[in-house]
């Protein structure tokens, strides 16, 4: 099977299955593209992560990053319209139904719980991918200094952006 029909159909059944965004998925998007297909190292998928994070736009710029890396131009189309379509259609005719429905008490409760439910993935996944990229003890120590930095202040996320690049390029990370 040709790479572009590989990365099509898995990335679409990803997405089919995905609950809670991209971030959702980078568990199971760091094990296909690095440990399953070999498409990138370790390394490339949090460089990829990193400056999907960094730039401005919708987060699944990781997936395009991802298929341009496999096969260029084609591959990131190839990616982005994988990892849309299927989820996109879901959506439309999901949002339609409720929309719909006649009892407002249980449209408030099924969006109450499907919005908890995409934060308890996307908080999965951030622990998840936090265990297989920190690999030593100053990298978690700068994962929950963060943590703790955002649930108890109004920093903005670029100060700490800044701050780990600064400590990466002193070489501490």
């Amino acid at each position: 099977m040709s790479v572009l029909i590989s990365l099509f159909l898995k990335l679409s059944a990803f997405s089919a299955l995905a609950f809670g965004g991209i971030n959702a998925l980078l568990p199971a998007l760091y094990d296909l593209s690095v440990t399953q297909e070999h498409w990138l190292s370790r390394q490339t998928f949090t460089d990829f992560f990193a400056i999907a994070q960094a730039a401005p736009g919708p987060n699944l710029m990781t997936v395009t990053l991802i298929g341009w890396h496999v096969s260029g131009i084609i591959g990131a189309v190839v990616a982005s319209v994988a990892i849309c379509w299927p989820s996109s259609i879901m959506v439309y005719f999901l949002q339609n139904y409720i929309n719909n429905m006649k009892n407002p008490r249980m449209q408030r409760a099924i969006q109450f719980a499907a919005s908890a439910l995409a934060v308890g993935l996307v908080l999965g996944s951030a622990w998840n991918i936090s265990s297989q990229l920190n690999q030593h003890l100053t990298a978690y120590a700068l994962t929950f200094s963060a943590i703790i930095v955002v649930v108890f202040t109004r920093w903005h996320p670029l100060y700490l952006i800044g701050i780990g690049g600064l400590l990466g390029a002193l070489g501490f990370i």
